[in-house]
């Protein structure tokens, strides 16, 4: 898969059926509409791509963080190549796009630079200044343009549309069940593992502790059946999102007790896969009294591991 970070980096390209959109994390939808222009790039004999933007264009308006992201941009790189995308198309959204028109779009962009034949997007997709820009006006520019548009209706689950939006309100509310449905994988968050201060390790779990990547969603705090990936092996364990009330730390820290485990990570890099919510995060009178719910909680993890 060749990827390109900005237009004036494109060259050399062939015909392309294009999938259009923000893909912040990739979710079934988003699958489905990717292996749609894939299989019809294979039948017509031209290239799939992917366009979309490193940067969330919200963010970009307003001037601020305003959305999160859900994924990472080396597992959206590898999740792309999985599914077969030739070219990937990953540009910053910024002054000059912003500021396009949707004509300009359609024509300087995905006709011009991408050699676009065939557009594959969702029924609500929006682009151009102030997002003038709609699948009417795509259908008829390609009517006058001779390029195909495939407009792909939302995909439900239980009745309801799969979004990013949704995504995003489960992790808020650690439903991380339901969200491993939509997204079609169980959502993690990585980080450099740091030292805490070492009484997990006293009462007899130990944990590796990653801080609260500000970028990413994370889930409220409390206590979740996890996987952890470390050097290309995933190990079973429980986490605790939180503050750690009853230890009187107040910075908010992702620590994970990994199960049969017994390496000496600081500074590693290590991924956690949040499985299930098994409860929120509790003030203990003691310490003691943590342990012995912090064994419980590792019986239940456990438990659950075997069974799944």
């Amino acid at each position: 898969m060749r990827i390109f970070k900005s237009l004036e980096d494109i060259s050399n390209i062939k015909e392309t059926v294009v999938a259009v959109g923000n893909f912040d994390g990739i979710h079934k939808g988003h699958q489905e509409l990717i292996r749609r222009a894939v299989k019809s790039a294979k039948v017509s004999g031209r290239k799939s791509a992917v366009f979309t933007f490193n940067n969330h264009p919200k963010n970009v308006i307003a001037g601020k963080r305003v959305i999160k992201n859900i994924m990472y941009w080396d597992d959206k790189v590898e999740l792309l190549r999985s599914l077969g995308i030739d070219y990937l198309f990953s540009i910053d959204f910024d002054y000059e796009i912003n500021h396009m028109s949707a004509m300009d779009f359609i024509e300087k962009v995905l006709l011009e630079k991408l050699k676009m034949k065939e557009i594959y997007c969702g029924f609500n997709y929006r682009y151009g200044h102030l997002a003038e820009g709609d699948t009417a006006l795509l259908m008829k520019a390609g009517r006058r343009k001779g390029f195909g548009i495939h407009v792909i209706e939302p995909v439900k689950i239980n009745g309801q549309v799969v979004s990013s939006t949704l995504i995003r309100q489960m992790i808020d509310e650690g439903r991380m069940d339901e969200c491993r449905m939509f997204l079609g994988r169980y959502y993690s968050i990585g980080g450099e593992v740091v030292r805490g201060n070492m009484i997990g390790r006293t009462i007899g779990f130990p944990t590796s502790n990653i801080l609260i990547d500000e970028s990413m969603v994370t889930p409220p705090n409390g206590v979740y059946i996890t996987h952890c990936n470390y050097n290309f092996k995933q190990y079973k364990g429980v986490t605790n999102v939180g503050i750690k009330p009853t230890i009187g730390d107040n910075k908010r820290v992702i620590e994970t007790h990994i199960f049969d485990f017994d390496k000496d990570i600081y500074g590693r890099y290590i991924k956690v896969e949040f499985i299930k919510k098994i409860r929120a995060e509790m003030k203990f009178p003691n310490v003691e009294a943590l342990a012995r719910q912090i064994d419980h909680d590792c019986q239940t993890a456990r438990e659950y591991h075997e069974e799944s």
